[in-house]
């Protein structure tokens, strides 16, 4: 019997013990690496194969060992910051307004794509529609991408809601090159989709460019009638009590990172990214009120992605 006692108390002290020391392996080890979440707006396998260096990069500039996570949803990066499985995240906007109200993560870098850090909608009519203001959408054929999207529903929602305007049939396409396709082929009126502008030489960076290689006269067929204003780039999202030298690493080692030509190059392929700012909460107050506005449930439209 007390062979039996001291073996149960060794087997104990041993579990115990090995619970203490896997809560005390300090963050960026290798049996405790830090966490980064990618967010799945674009094939996963080719957020895979482009961070491979980006991981070595990290982990040579800050010591720390990193474990990356592509999860198939919006709101499986969302939650899990609540559950820790997320020390960082490159996160869409919608979703960054959801992790910092549910857990208190905090945007601490903002992407910069064709130089802005920032992205607008626009509302687009075919050419022959009679479309030329928005009080001319109401009762006309309207096609927004979806209903989670900033620039294809709800800063176009809120133009026309500003200006008492009611299209006719509405229907959701998903995607911004559909909703192009919907209007340039009069299966629609008008539609809503995402703003870049042009470049310096007047090559056309909205979404009408996605098609363009199929309707090579888009740009004639299809105009911008309004464009919405600006919408706060994705941010890179820190979870709540990160220690702030994990922080600090991180954000100087992705800064290094971006200013190589491969570094350039890696996150052009995952997320059309060519520079990142600082950025803080308050830079997302701009959106928080659009949603407010339209009386828009977070969690209920991110599940819809």
């Amino acid at each position: 019997m007390k062979h039996t006692i001291v073996a149960i108390m060794s087997i104990a002290l041993a579990i115990t013990t090995g619970i203490s020391c896997k809560r005390d392996m300090k963050l960026g080890s290798k049996d405790n690496p830090v966490k980064l979440y990618f967010t799945p707006s674009v094939d996963a396998d080719t957020i895979a194969s482009n961070s491979v260096h980006f991981i070595k990069f990290l982990e040579k500039e800050t010591g720390y060992f990193f474990k990356t996570g592509i999860p198939t949803n919006y709101i499986s990066v969302v939650e899990s910051f609540g559950s820790k499985r997320a020390d960082i995240a490159v996160m869409n906007s919608f979703g960054y307004l959801m992790a910092n109200e549910k857990y208190g993560a905090s945007a601490k870098l903002k992407v910069l794509r064709y130089g802005h850090d920032y992205y607008q909608g626009q509302i687009i009519a075919h050419v022959d529609s009679g479309i030329n203001s928005i009080k001319d959408l109401e009762g006309k054929k309207f096609a927004y991408t979806d209903p989670s999207s900033t620039s294809g529903y709800m800063f176009p929602l809120k133009i026309m809601m500003e200006n008492d305007v009611k299209p006719g049939n509405t229907t959701f396409a998903i995607k911004h090159d559909n909703v192009v396709t919907m209007v340039y082929q009069r299966q629609v009126d008008a539609g809503a989709t995402y703003y870049s502008a042009p470049s310096e030489d007047g090559t056309i960076r909205d979404a009408r460019s996605r098609v363009k290689t199929q309707f090579p006269d888009v740009e004639d067929k299809v105009k911008i009638v309004q464009i919405t204003e600006k919408i706060p780039n994705d941010p890179f999202v820190f979870r709540k009590g990160l220690p702030q030298e994990v922080t600090d690493k991180f954000i100087t080692a992705v800064k290094k990172y971006i200013a190589t030509p491969e570094g350039k190059d890696v996150f052009e392929n995952i997320y059309s990214v060519g520079g990142l700012v600082d950025t803080t909460d308050a830079d997302y107050d701009g959106l928080r009120n659009v949603i407010k506005t339209l009386n828009i449930n977070l969690e209920e439209q991110l599940q819809k992605k």
